[in-house]
């Protein structure tokens, strides 16, 4: 017999049920279904939720489960940020802009979910266009952190995380440009991963940053991460920037044992102004990490300083370069009461874009105007270079780099909107991985004041392995990815 809460087993346990005929993937769908409504009066994880789909799609997997045919993902329930396009159901970015916008094509992401059967329960609510850390730039609605909801759940995947820590879906699809999946996944107390640039499709995922975004999982466990991964990762010819790798197993390199394993603590990640309370927890868990057998050893990455600066400039001119495309003729929002095509074109952009946008257009623009575009841009690209460099040089001496994901808990609703540049900090830890291109994780470590701490890893481009084996022999080390929010 199925436990009697299904909303709070893993995909792994999920998976075990399902293969042995013990509950149906229509039970679950419904389990969660009912779990949604119950919820998201208080939440607001959802933009939009698929009822029917959902049940359409869970029989689908029932049929595939009894022929024997199922793969990992099979039959479990999911959600997918609102920036991934999923035919027939809207995708709106969160924003006045693609408020009616259904896309007539699936990202590639949504067809292999498609094609293992997954159920999709709905879309989840983000920052507008991805750009922010609270999802209180959201045109549609501000998401709720289930710890306490009082508190923003993080950003720009804060309905994604909210919706995993409320165990409303089993796993979410995030979208990661300077820490938009890892930030949320740590304020939220669940597990966040950014693969290597280029190992997941960014094909039908709406762009804000085309060199920096990333799709990667939130889920409750590091397993459930890395099956996941396994079946969302590899080689897609519609995106000119897919990496033609082979994908290895990742979850049979989970492991309890450390030992001969390198982790390096770079001291620029426990920098003045981050939570003592939040250094401490993490400190605590690099012994937790020791104790297993790990070899930690102090590293340094000076160039990490210019992170945020670099990425306030690559970002901003990419987004305003991709968001050219909304100009009220090819689709979305249009205002046309205009007695030219120029105003109507001014009235759609400044009625359809949020104020954050558009500070992050104005921002590129201006990085990328004649007389400002080698002193900014070229220069920030330079750069990023020498960031990348850093951390190859560094992965050659461990194996994995192992730091605080967030300077701070969830902060009250409303305290950094009228701050942008407090609210751009709270990502001074998440970016520098997107700068170089490299994959990171953030797991759950700890609670202060009884809201959740993420500890982060990198590892070098590629070292997905790495990175799963380091977060896996932590968790499985303590209880923490076990604490729930008190709903």
């Amino acid at each position: 017999m199925y436990p009697l809460d299904l909303t709070k087993i893993t995909i792994s346990e999920a998976r075990t049920l399902l293969d042995r005929g013990e509950v149906s993937s229509v039970e679950l769908a419904k389990e969660y279904i009912d779990r949604i409504r119950n919820l998201e009066k208080s939440i607001d994880a959802f933009v939009t939720v698929t009822e029917d789909q959902a049940l359409l799609d869970a029989g689908q997997a029932d049929k595939r489960i009894h022929d024997g045919t199922q793969s990992n993902l099979t039959g479990i329930p999911m959600q997918l940020k609102d920036n991934i396009c999923y035919s027939g159901i809207p995708t709106t970015c969160s924003s006045k802009m693609l408020e009616n916008f259904v896309p007539p094509f699936d990202a590639t992401v949504s067809r292999t979910l498609k094609n293992e059967n997954a159920i999709l329960l709905g879309k989840g609510n983000l920052d507008e266009f991805a750009m922010g850390s609270s999802t209180e730039n959201s045109a549609l609605k501000s998401t709720k952190n289930p710890w306490n909801i009082d508190r923003v759940p993080g950003g720009s995947s804060g309905g994604p995380a909210a919706a995993v820590a409320a165990s409303e879906c089993m796993f979410s699809l995030g979208s990661d440009t300077g820490g938009s999946i890892r930030q949320p996944a740590a304020l939220c107390g669940v597990v966040g991963m950014k693969p290597t640039y280029g190992l997941v499709s960014r094909f039908g995922l709406v762009a804000f940053a085309s060199s920096l975004d990333q799709i990667g999982p939130l889920t409750k466990t590091v397993e459930d991460s890395a099956l996941v991964l396994q079946s969302i990762a590899g080689h897609d010819s519609r995106d000119s920037t897919s990496l033609d790798v082979k994908i290895p197993d990742y979850v049979s390199n989970l492991g309890t044992d450390l030992r001969g394993f390198r982790i390096g603590v770079p001291k620029e990640y426990f920098i003045d102004g981050i939570d003592l309370e939040i250094k401490k927890s993490v400190l605590k868990a690099i012994d937790v990490l020791e104790g297993l057998g790990a070899e930690v050893k102090d590293v340094s990455l000076p160039h990490t300083k210019y992170a945020l600066a670099v990425y306030y400039i690559i970002a901003p001119s990419e987004a305003s370069a991709n968001l050219s495309r909304y100009d009220g003729v090819k689709y979305g929002f249009s205002e046309r009461d205009a007695e030219t095509m120029w105003e109507g074109l001014e009235n759609t952009r400044s009625k359809g874009f949020g104020p954050e946008v558009k500070r992050r257009i104005m921002l590129g623009a201006y990085a990328l105007s004649a007389g400002y575009y080698d002193a900014f841009y070229l220069k920030a690209q330079k750069v990023r270079t020498l960031i990348r460099q850093e951390f190859e040089e560094v992965f050659e001496t461990v194996d994995v780099l192992a730091m605080p994901t967030s300077p701070t808990t969830a902060f009250r609703i409303g305290d950094k909107m009228d701050d942008p540049l407090q609210m751009y900090l709270n990502d001074i830890f998440t970016i520098p991985a997107n700068i170089a291109g490299i994959p990171s994780i953030s797991v759950p470590a700890g609670l202060v004041g009884g809201l959740p701490v993420g500890l982060q890893f990198m590892a070098g481009a590629l070292q997905e392995p790495n990175l799963f084996r380091a977060a896996y022999a932590f968790e499985q080390s303590t209880d923490w990815h076990k604490q729930t929010p008190p709903l």
